[in-house]
Formats: structure tokens, C-alpha cells, sequence
């Protein structure tokens, strides 16, 4: 999907693991990103994202934490069977890979990258800013489902005590109208991010629901959207480019 303001392939992060990565043109140096799938894998939507991202100058990459595995958007029922199966630990070592191979890449600038997550991969945007604090340069996580429920309906392990940890300043995009998402978790993540005395931005978009920002899901906003990536690449501007 490279075109001529980026380049993109996808390259081998570990034996096991592999990714999209995707740059500008040219030797650079260039600030990079990480980016986390939602529960459907590195679809078309997540390839042009990072290709999004290339021509905005950063070199980004998407692990492929699903390991070939790709469900359509009409699919829930199998994709969220897949992410049922997802282990944290498993998940934060390829992490750690991935960060290896980005501040290791010759085309990066700095040692501290962003991280970039949606959905599921908010959730891991979130862990990695606080388990792996001192590799995050700022992350951004969209409608992070499993960082402070009162209760998981997918049995995943709440974030909140990982904050102590957190260094970076985090950006934090959320839907109003996201039904998997209550306004008090959102009251939850901020009450604890302000009592640690984090530095952060909780937005929330009037209309807008879970999964808002993909183009390819029925409950797209285009004005959450645009609203939200203008937001994420000022905020990135701001805090990991060089």
C-alpha cells in the first residue's frame, strides 16, 4: 500500500512475529509510532492508517499480535473469540520486540516512540505506557475497552494500578454514546490519572460510539474522526517528534 509520499512493507520483527511498517520517503531521521490493532487483525484499515501516519512523517509500525489472523468487521463473534485468547504478558514481550525494531530502525529518531492504540489496542496502548514506561515517549489510546470496568465481560485484568508507573503524557479519545464504554469508567481512568498526578487529555465525542474513528465500521463519525486524528497528531507533534 506504499505510495509516492511513503514507503511500506511488511517486515519480520521476530522469527515468530512480524509487522506493517511504514515510512516517508527518504533517509530521515523521523520520529516513529507503534500502533495496536483492534480485535480484527492488520486489515486494509490498519495498513492505510499507518500509511496515514508515514505521510504525516512518522515511521510506523503494526505488530501483528494476531499472527496472520484477520476477521472482517462483520465477524465480532470470532474476532473477539481471538482476543478472549490474547495472554498480557505474551502480548508486552512482542511489545518489547517491536519497540526493539523501531528504535533500532535507521530511519528513527529517538529512543522513545509513541504508541498508538484502538479499541483492544487501546487497552495495550495503556499497559505498555505503564508497564514499559521508560521506552513510551507519549501514547494515545481510542476507546480502550478493559482499563477500568467494574466488571470485564472478557475477563481481562484492570490497568488503573498500573498508572504509578506512567512517565510520558497520554491522550485519551472516547465516545459519548460508546456502549461498552460507561461514562464512569471514563470518570475512573481520570480520578486515578489525576490523583498520581499524570499528565493526560480525556476527550469525548458528543454522538459518537465504539469504534468511531475506522471507516469501515457502521459506527464511523466522521467528525469524531477527523476531530480526534487532528488531536492525536498535534499531541504527537507536541511530546515524540524530535
Amino acid at each position: 500500500m506504499s505510495n509516492a509520499n511513503t514507503q511500506a512493507e511488511w517486515v519480520d520483527i521476530t522469527p515468530e512475529l512480524r509487522g506493517y511498517l511504514a515510512r516517508p520517503p527518504g533517509e530521515g531521521p523521523y520520529p516513529a509510532v507503534l500502533v495496536f490493532i483492534e480485535a480484527y487483525g492488520v486489515n486494509d484499515h490498519f495498513q492505510s492508517l499507518a500509511n496515514r501516519l508515514a505521510e504525516a512523517g512518522y515511521v510506523a509500525l503494526v505488530p501483528d499480535i494476531y499472527h496472520g489472523h484477520v476477521y472482517e468487521y462483520s465477524d465480532s463473534d470470532n474476532a473477539i473469540a481471538h482476543l478472549r485468547g490474547l495472554n498480557d504478558e505474551q502480548v508486552m514481550g512482542e511489545t518489547d520486540a517491536a519497540l526493539d525494531l523501531l528504535v533500532g530502525h535507521p530511519a528513527v529518531a529517538g529512543s522513545k516512540p509513541g504508541v498508538l492504540g484502538f479499541c483492544m489496542g487501546g487497552r495495550y496502548a495503556f499497559l505498555t505506557h505503564g508497564t514499559r514506561a521508560d521506552r513510551v515517549g507519549a501514547s494515545v489510546a481510542y476507546y480502550g475497552g478493559g482499563i477500568a470496568p467494574t466488571q470485564d465481560r472478557l475477563g481481562r485484568v484492570p490497568l488503573l494500578d498500573r498508572i504509578p508507573s506512567m512517565q510520558a503524557p497520554l491522550l485519551l479519545h472516547y465516545g459519548a454514546a460508546d456502549g461498552s464504554i460507561a461514562p464512569d469508567e471514563h470518570a475512573r481512568v481520570a480520578e486515578a490519572l489525576s490523583h498520581a498526578g499524570k499528565r493526560y487529555g480525556l476527550q469525548v465525542y458528543p454522538e459518537a460510539g465504539h469504534g468511531f474513528f475506522c471507516d469501515q465500521r457502521a459506527s464511523y463519525h466522521a467528525g469524531a474522526a477527523d476531530e480526534s486524528w487532528r488531536l492525536t497528531l498535534d499531541f504527537f507533534a507536541s511530546h515524540i517528534k524530535e
